[in-house]
């Protein structure tokens, strides 16, 4: 038989197949359009954008809102304040998530299952806002940078996909054969379980870098030095004084022209989100990987 034999699709098939097609690109432009609106917003004529006359392609180009938040000092000193965050933090996330879950998944370790429900616990309960300030106020770490670093040192649901992809990812019979070489539990761990441990690593990192991105609730609440303020509390004042000199309320410490609010604002929301969306296809295969692995069990 030299012939290759061809899969016949039945006209039922065709349909279904042009169906899920069409449907996958109408999903792909209701997510895209937004992303792209605001694109070619941030370099359009403010007053077209307002009158609807913006909607594919952009018009009156000009980059007034991009050199407006690249000339602001505070913009650059946002950007350096998040990057440590996001580093240290994340750095931190994983020192403790990764020990905690190989330790929990271990059957032969007793106690996992009463420290599991302290976690798990914290999901579903907290002691408040209040107490919180005043113990990190006791402890001398409010207006500091390790506040904002430590503040999440672990996430139980993270926690709890690491320990679920260690268990149904890594047989038991590795760290038996490991045993009997001599191989103790921190020497498995970072020899066997971490370099197995790729793609929910990856996951892992990019849940904690976008959370340290994104924050800007702890640093409102924790911090008052201008100097520690991350990006997302820097572009929130720059959104704030746009709105207030377009309300015609006025803006201490200078605002923007009516006719280029929006496109600041614009700019804005692409200079604080780039980052995250250029870094995001470098650890797609990983992140698709590490989440269908680690939600394989609960």
């Amino acid at each position: 038989m030299g012939k290759s034999k061809m899969k016949y699709k039945s006209p039922a098939d065709r349909i279904f197949g042009a169906a899920v097609i069409i449907l996958s690109i109408l999903v792909f432009a209701i997510v895209a359009y937004p992303l792209w609106f605001v694109l070619i917003a941030s370099v359009s004529n403010s007053n077209l954008v307002n009158l609807g006359k913006v909607t594919i392609l952009p018009k009156d180009i000009r980059f007034y809102g991009y050199q407006q938040v690249f000339q602001d000092v505070r913009i650059w000193r946002g950007y350096l304040n998040t990057i440590i965050y996001v580093v240290l933090g994340t750095l931190l996330n994983m020192a403790v998530t990764m020990p905690a879950a190989y330790a929990l998944s271990r059957p032969d370790f007793k106690g996992r299952g009463k420290i599991m429900f302290y976690f798990v616990f914290t999901m579903f309960f907290s002691g408040g806002l209040v107490p919180l300030y005043m113990t990190i106020s006791s402890l001398g770490l409010i207006s500091t940078r390790t506040i904002l670093i430590t503040i999440v040192a672990v996430n139980t649901y993270n926690l709890i996909i690491a320990r679920t992809f260690i268990e149904s990812s890594i047989p038991n019979d590795l760290y038996e054969a490991a045993v009997i070489d001599g191989c103790s539990h921190f020497k498995y761990f970072f020899k066997v379980v971490m370099p197995l441990s790729k793609a929910v690593v990856a996951v892992l990192v990019l849940y904690y870098a976008v959370f340290h991105w994104n924050d800007f609730f702890n640093a409102l609440m924790f911090n008052s030095n201008n100097k520690f303020e991350p990006l997302q509390i820097v572009l929130r004042r720059i959104l704030l004084l746009n709105e207030a000199f377009a309300s015609g309320s006025g803006a201490v410490g200078g605002g923007y022209a009516q006719s280029s609010a929006d496109q600041v604002k614009y700019a804005v929301i692409i200079v604080s989100t780039l980052p995250i969306l250029c870094v995001y296809p470098f650890i797609q295969k990983y992140f698709e990987k590490g989440v269908m692995i680690g939600a394989v069990k609960g």
